[in-house]
């Protein structure tokens, strides 16, 4: 383990010095652990080198708000212990870190394989209501229900030490770091890059899992130019847990085959060896899980259309609007839209949002602070709604809003702050409560 200074990660090495580097990335909640059973067989070939996510496994607690933030720290990591090329393999968003290592530094990542892995993961809105929830009432409610997530029920019936395993590693987790972690995979989109991922790809999904699963999978094939598709049968989302072997043997296969630089235990010595499968023909290739049947498909590479181009001060209004009040709200009021009410969607869009919430001089925080006290004054309830929503967002605890309500009340009046109560408080039980 090393020394974490606030630029870099916390991280491991296993295996042969002199062997090549390969990269083995965590998801959201877990630690570098979630990779131990693969560690034996890989160390055969490969320098194994793991590291934590932010405040996760007691790594130090340095928020990290993006991906690009995440990969930037991973290279300065690579960059400190002398590591310029490796190959990778990452696990949801450990794998979108993996997809902007290729998109920003391509000349150093020789082969890649995506586990569990999305090029958007769900909605914006998912995140940042987690965010939300976790800075509401902690950790407790999301470890609990992460077995459910990541493990098929019978997998989780049946080793119940690794469920406890699981429960424990989220609920350690700094919750600063994870509501961060939340606002990266909030804004991850890379659908529209993934035609300049130009390496080897090893897409790999398991059959059952409900939160990234095939159809996401699928997604990165069709766009990947030199990818294949791996569908592990009975594994969910935590899928190197659940089926250790299949992910294994997988790995092994795919870096063996899509990365020149080879390693000899018997010898201790690098070599350098053809490729048994020229890139096409790998990608074509039928892919088989241990006893189990065909796995792989390919799907024809589709570059998602770029969107129609609109003023800056448009395009800076609509991302933050998005942010701050959310995917459906904003999809819902612009699909609404007629010609009688468009030129008002787009006016509001660019100048409250792109002009005003755009401005360095307050922070969002705040300025849902005056927000609300604005809307408490004039009585518009249903924007108050939306507002409280937002605020939950931007940062403000339930308490914090309280504050701002009894201080609404000595200068906006009792019966404006009695409704206003009544219309936060409905809106705080139904975004601070966790979703069966």
């Amino acid at each position: 383990m090393s020394e974490t200074p606030s630029n870099t990660l916390q991280y491991r090495f296993d295996g042969p010095e002199e062997a090549p580097v390969l990269i083995l990335g965590p998801s959201l909640g877990t630690t570098w652990h979630m990779w131990d059973r693969q560690i034996p067989e890989l160390t055969k070939q490969w320098r194994i080198f793991r590291f934590d996510l932010p405040g996760h496994g007691g790594a130090p607690a340095y928020p990290a708000g993006s991906v690009t933030e995440l990969a930037a720290r991973l290279l300065v990591t690579l960059d400190g212990l002398g590591v310029q090329r490796f190959g990778y393999a990452g696990c949801a968003l450990g794998g979108g870190l993996g997809i902007e290592l290729a998109l920003r530094c391509p000349e150093r990542v020789a082969s890649l394989a995506l586990v569990a892995t999305s090029p958007r993961f769900g909605s914006a809105d998912e995140f940042r209501q987690r965010g939300v929830i976790v800075r509401t009432n902690g950790l407790d409610p999301i470890a609990r229900t992460a077995p459910d997530r990541w493990f098929t029920d019978g997998f989780a019936a049946a080793q119940p030490a690794i469920t406890e395993w699981a429960v424990q590693m989220v609920r350690t987790t700094d919750p600063g770091c994870y509501i961060a972690a939340c606002e990266a995979l909030a804004g991850f989109d890379v659908r529209a890059e993934l035609a300049r991922v130009g390496v080897p790809t090893l897409v790999l999904v398991g059959s059952e899992d409900q939160v990234t699963g095939p159809a996401e999978a699928r997604t990165l094939v069709a766009g990947i130019p030199d990818a294949r598709l791996a569908v592990v049968p009975g594994a969910s989302h935590l899928v190197p847990v659940e089926q250790p072997a299949a992910v294994t043997e997988l790995l092994v296969r795919h870096f063996s085959t899509a990365w020149q630089p080879a390693f000899d235990s018997s010898t201790g010595q690098m070599a350098i060896v053809a490729a048994t499968a020229k890139p096409a023909v790998l990608a074509a290739a039928p892919l088989v899980a241990p006893q189990a049947a065909p796995i792989a498909e390919i799907a024809p590479a589709v570059v998602p259309p770029q969107p129609a181009g609109w003023p800056d001060q448009y395009d800076a209004g609509l991302k933050i609007r998005r942010e701050v009040l959310g995917d459906a709200h904003v999809d819902q009021a612009l699909t609404q839209a007629d010609d009688f009410s468009g030129e008002f969607q787009e006016f509001i869009t660019r100048y409250a949002w792109g002009e005003i919430w755009s401005r360095p001089g307050l922070d969002r925080r705040s300025r849902s602070c005056v927000t609300l006290t604005a809307l408490i004054a004039g009585g518009h309830l249903e924007e108050l709604a939306v507002h409280t929503r937002a605020a939950l967002r931007n940062g403000l605890t339930p308490d914090e809003i309280k504050e701002v309500l009894l201080q609404a009340a000595v200068y906006c009046g009792v019966p404006a702050a009695n409704s206003a109560f009544r219309v936060a408080q409905q809106v705080i039980r139904e975004e601070t409560t966790l979703a069966e």
